[in-house]
């Protein structure tokens, strides 16, 4: 075991953070540190690292233990030297050493005693003990992981912004391999490839990882077991997010049916005491189960967490059919070449996520296409498109004087001061919040209010630059929900690959200076990817097939004979077939949307007393919501079919 919590309580003032919990940590465990925010989850990282004392309990740790804490303070760390140099000072020991045996290299040059040989000889050793001949290569390779390039490794630390400079403190975390890395938010500074790599280097880890995250992709893929900070205790859980999710539930309903029973039986003995406490034969059984009810431990009811409040958009017009057309784009920044010569076309109903890695260009052509950034070539908008757009410059427009509340209502939405308020309270502004002036607020709280300006706008068109990334996986969810029922069209850059996957129905990626365009969804994408790459791979050599083996020249020799004009009426045939499959498809995607409608309100309809309350109507909407459910399962298989017959057909026009 390397740590041990027991029966600890922690408090602020008056305040209960944790009472009486307990966690044990163990080699090897990778663990997920939920719960709403507030509830104490950085708090208890720095109980774990020994910056806080607990008022009750013990913290016991195992002999030599090392701990490494990523979290936000570590931005105050300035410094001149190299990324490279600042990734190194994870080999501190190794550093000392090497300066030590460059100190006396130079004695023995003039000074060759026994006992300075002995100690040579001895420095060297615990150098090579430590791979000390490694370490700049490893620092290279964690920075470059993380997305820097190989010329940044020598710029100024100093040079940096805050989100890269958090890189370089993270890869200095990982290079000095403490046996538990704690993890706050690591993923809110990095691009999809980096992400993608520390979930590969995680997977390797010797030591034990505890991580606080609001992605739930990351969170999916890193963890074992996961630990809840939930009503002033800690709850266990084995397996990742999504199990968690299908036991806290379990959970709920035992411990909601559990303290519905002891209510029940809470009031039937009160009834009894009321009734025979001042009976004579009575009394002294009435008092019995009195002091019985006063030791009686209590069953907490179950808290539903933040209320599930319903964020609407509303559209003012319905644009054309063609929102925006780029002719022509192209975009540099001194040499660094964004866009040349590309080409694109955004559609109604177009719900397109820009992904890839940091500087190449997403949010600029989010910026283009808003018509924020100046750029070569043309930018046609569509017949009444009305755009909002959300990015981090928003901040600026925001007026530092007014209130939140104020804020909102000068929108010109016409939504009540209620509705309003329950808007704030998705964004975490609840109570007296809404009250607060712009200009206290954080950098992250003014995100949030811009994000909730753009949303109650009447807009048909909305560009959204890294909408989750100071939201909570609560208002995230309801973010989710919103735009997945918005009747407009969209454009959005995010690293959260659940907010995007839950969002997109296409994708964007800038490759070479130009959009390649993907019609599906994320994990359609990154499925249609693999199988890109495994077809680009180096093949094996040819397996045999059954019957005579024909040899690896024949094959070649038919493709080469085979004339253009053939191939060309081959690559035609294909073509037609893939227009064709392309035209289905986008039929069952409509017929699946129309039946997911349809489900919805039909699960409506099974919850209102008019239908439950009446028998025959009960019947008639579970019969047709069996129905639809049966549809859809068809529709579901039909669209899966239909997906692969295209990903062949476009691989086959590719080769």
């Amino acid at each position: 075991m390397l740590i041990a919590l027991q029966d600890i309580t922690f408090e602020f003032g008056s305040r209960v953070i944790l009472e009486d919990s307990s966690w044990h940590i163990e080699p090897g465990d990778r663990i997920g540190l939920i719960g709403l925010n507030g509830t104490g989850k950085s708090t208890l990282l720095r109980i774990i690292n020994g910056e806080y004392s607990v008022s009750k309990g013990s913290v016991n740790k195992s002999k030599n233990l090392t701990i490494g804490f990523f979290n936000q303070d570590l931005l105050s760390f300035e410094t001149d030297e190299s990324i490279l140099i600042v990734g190194m000072m994870a080999f501190g020991k190794a550093l000392e050493l090497e300066k030590d045996i460059e100190r006396i290299t130079q004695e023995l040059e003039h000074n060759q005693t026994e006992e300075l040989l002995h100690e040579f000889s001895d420095k060297l050793h615990e150098f090579e003990s430590l791979d000390g001949y490694n370490m700049k290569h490893k620092t290279a390779q964690v920075l470059e992981g993380l997305g820097f390039s190989t010329a940044d490794l020598d710029r100024p630390y100093s040079q940096f912004s805050g989100g890269w400079r958090m890189r370089v403190l993270l890869a200095r975390l990982i290079l000095q391999q403490p046996d538990v890395l704690m993890l706050d938010e690591p993923t809110n500074h990095l691009d999809l490839p980096s992400i993608e790599w520390l979930e590969r280097y995680l997977t390797g880890y010797n030591g034990a990882v505890i991580i606080v995250s609001h992605d739930r992709f990351f969170l999916d893929r890193m963890v074992n077991g996961v630990v809840e900070v939930y009503q002033q205790q800690l709850h266990h859980y084995a397996g990742n997010y999504s199990d968690y999710e299908v036991e806290k539930e379990l959970r709920r309903e035992m411990q909601q049916r559990a303290y519905e029973n002891q209510q029940d039986y809470i009031r039937q003995q009160e009834r009894f005491i009321e009734r025979f406490k001042a009976k004579a034969s009575k009394a002294a059984q009435a008092q019995s189960i009195a002091k019985r009810l006063d030791k009686l431990e209590r069953i907490e009811q179950v808290d539903n967490g933040p209320s599930k409040i319903r964020i609407n958009f509303t559209v003012e017009k319905m644009p054309g059919k063609i929102l925006s057309t780029l002719t022509n784009i192209s975009k540099n920044f001194g040499s660094n070449v964004i866009l040349k010569n590309t080409n694109a076309e955004i559609n109604r109903g177009d719900k397109i996520a820009l992904i890839g890695a940091n500087g190449k260009g997403k949010s600029t052509l989010l910026r283009i296409i808003a018509g924020v950034e100046p750029h070569e070539g043309e930018n046609q908008p569509g017949h009444n498109v009305i755009t909002s757009f959300y990015a981090q410059h928003q901040l600026e427009s925001l007026d530092l004087n007014s209130e939140i509340l104020d804020e909102l209502k000068n929108c010109g939405s016409g939504k009540t001061e209620l509705e309003l308020r329950q808007l704030l309270g998705c964004f975490l502004f609840t109570g007296d919040d809404v009250f607060k002036k712009i200009r206290i607020l954080s950098g992250g709280e003014k995100a949030r209010v811009a994000l909730a300006k753009t949303i109650i706008g009447q807009a048909n068109f909305l560009m959204l630059d890294e909408p989750t990334n100071h939201l909570d996986m609560n208002s995230v969810q309801m973010l989710i929900d919103a735009l997945n029922k918005y009747e407009g069209s969209l454009v959005l850059v995010s690293h959260d690959r659940y907010f995007v996957s839950q969002t997109a129905n296409k994708i964007w990626e800038i490759v070479d200076g130009e959009i390649k365009e993907f019609k599906g969804t994320y994990a359609e994408w990154e499925a249609w990817k693999k199988r890109m790459a495994a077809n680009n791979a180096p093949q094996p050599a040819a397996k045999p097939s059954p019957g005579p083996t024909p040899t690896v020249e024949q094959p070649k020799k038919e493709v080469k004979q085979e004339p253009a004009a053939q191939k060309g009426a081959i690559n035609k045939e294909v073509q037609r077939e893939l227009q064709k499959q392309q035209k289905q498809f986008s039929n069952v995607e409509g017929q699946l949307a129309n039946l997911k409608v349809r489900k919805a309100d039909l699960e409506a309809s099974l919850g209102h007393p008019d239908i439950y309350g009446d028998k025959n109507k009960f019947a008639s909407v579970e019969s047709e919501y069996n129905d639809v459910l049966k549809f859809l399962e068809k529709a579901n298989q039909q669209y899966e079919e239909l997906f692969e017959k295209i990903m062949q057909l476009e691989a086959s026009l590719m080769s």
